[in-house]
């Protein structure tokens, strides 16, 4: 018996980092994909064989995320070293490098159109920046402890932050008005992104789980609980039907969104993973973690949702090496991993190839293990009626009849009280930030009055001279 041929296989490994791989990225021709690492360097990777990576140097300390331009032109780069670096991703590494925060920065993301960037920083700030000239435009403040993510929404109308203070934030970013808080009560949220609809966001959090947000109605959708550690990264399939989640459990999770289950688990990092992305057609997603290493996946998505007009409905667990499933009951097949050779940077750790070559692929297949979820972000029961198109894919989820509140285990009256006691921080902190903006005011006038006085008494000055 053979597995089936639309599980994700490993196609390509890469090393080449010193350190862990914070963040990936694939350029939008999907020749080249980005990593981040805390050895503080940036690096190319290209998808020819054959082709050399390219290091870039210039960070003064880790680098915590990196993304390609919509053109990929232009990769971006943001630093425990305070700043935000742009590069063009060829062999000269030239960059651009600018002091974004007063601290480390987390996270950056470009706009839609490719002309803005937003930051999220350990200052508690999230700010917005003109690309080409490195302006700054404008600052988020409400957040009272570190922000660990912030992204445009698909339409570059609206901005999603999460912090550790515990709070996911919506904003509209011509406003500057924080629209809605979403709240987080057992942990707090590493990584948040929007669904390609624009209508949904994703959360990655510290209590393990995976949540799914309806921005228009506010209520929770989907609550995954399927890792055993701590969530670090997620991307949304560009068709908006899966999400792929990467945790410090050594794993990653593909999510079915439209059926609310868990589709596979993929085993191959022999560490933490630390970031994934799918790339703009979703054909591949690559991924990176605490092992050094960068890994690049043939999803086959598309020939699970359409072969046949029926989509995939088994829990599959894929691996590098064959490992336990998640399942209570699996069925095992075992068989030589179709991985080409690894790629080195400068022949740099040969380890790896043998690693990748000797390695096997589990796949089990059981009903046994499903995630915790709150509802459907499309009817679990409709999917023969479905139409199989690409338009179909994208419409507005729906939200389940089942509250959002069930089996999340804090009593609604503490939830109420901490909500109210949540609000009042985020008053006190609009208040102290409508006075350092008054504070701000009033010393500008002082300056006016100075310079003013300073004229006065220079024309004063003139006529007793004369």
């Amino acid at each position: 018996m053979s597995s089936s041929p639309s599980d994700p296989t490993l196609e390509r490994h890469f090393k080449g980092h010193r350190d862990n791989v914070t963040s990936v990225d694939f350029s939008c021709n999907m020749k080249q994909i980005a990593t981040g690492s805390m050895d503080s360097c940036v690096m190319i990777w290209n998808m020819k064989t054959q082709m050399r990576a390219y290091r870039f140097e210039g960070h003064k300390d880790a680098v915590l995320s990196v993304q390609f331009s919509p053109s990929g032109h232009l990769v971006a780069s943001a630093s425990r070293d305070k700043t935000v670096r742009l590069w063009v991703p060829s062999m000269k590494a030239e960059s651009t490098a600018f002091r974004a925060h007063t601290a480390t920065v987390r996270s950056v993301n470009f706009s839609g159109d490719g002309q803005n960037l937003v930051t999220a920083s350990d200052d508690k700030t999230i700010k917005v920046w003109t690309v080409h000239r490195q302006k700054f435009l404008l600052s988020l403040n409400q957040h009272i402890n570190w922000v660990r993510s912030a992204k445009f929404s698909p339409d570059d109308r609206l901005i999603v932050s999460c912090s550790d203070d515990k709070t996911i934030k919506l904003w509209d970013k011509n406003s500057r008005e924080c629209i809605h808080s979403f709240y987080e009560h057992s942990g707090y949220a590493n990584y948040v992104d929007f669904h390609p609809s624009g209508t949904c966001i994703a959360a990655a959090c510290t209590d393990n789980s995976v949540k799914v947000w309806d921005i228009r109605s506010h209520k929770m959708l989907q609550h995954y609980q399927v890792h055993n550690g701590a969530v670090n990264s997620l991307s949304f399939h560009p068709a908006g039907n899966f999400l792929i989640t990467a945790s410090s459990d050594f794993t990653m999770k593909i999510l079915d969104l439209l059926e609310g289950k868990l589709m596979y688990t993929l085993h191959g990092h022999q560490g933490g993973v630390s970031g994934v992305a799918f790339s703009s057609t979703g054909e591949y997603f690559a991924s990176g973690g605490s092992d050094e290493q960068v890994m690049v996946w043939r999803s086959n998505l598309d020939s699970a949702e359409d072969s046949d007009g029926v989509r995939l409905q088994h829990q599959t667990t894929v691996g590098c090496k064959a490992q336990p499933s998640f399942s209570s009951h699996p069925r095992e097949l075992r068989s030589e991993a179709l991985c080409e050779p690894s790629e080195h940077f400068n022949g740099r750790d040969s380890h790896a190839a043998a690693h990748t070559r000797g390695a096997s692929r589990s796949v089990s297949h059981s009903t046994a293990a499903t995630p915790h979820t709150h509802g459907h972000l499309g009817s679990s029961s409709s999917s023969a009626q479905r139409p199989q198109s690409r338009a179909s894919t994208q419409r507005p989820p729906r939200v389940a009849a089942q509250s959002p509140a069930s089996g999340g285990g804090v009593p609604p009256g503490l939830a109420s009280t901490l909500e109210h006691i949540v609000g009042q921080l985020d008053i006190l902190t609009q208040t102290v930030s409508i006075l350092e903006q008054r504070l701000t005011l009033t010393e500008d006038k002082l300056k006016e009055c100075l310079e003013n006085q300073m004229e006065i008494g220079l024309h004063l000055q003139r006529p007793e001279e004369a």
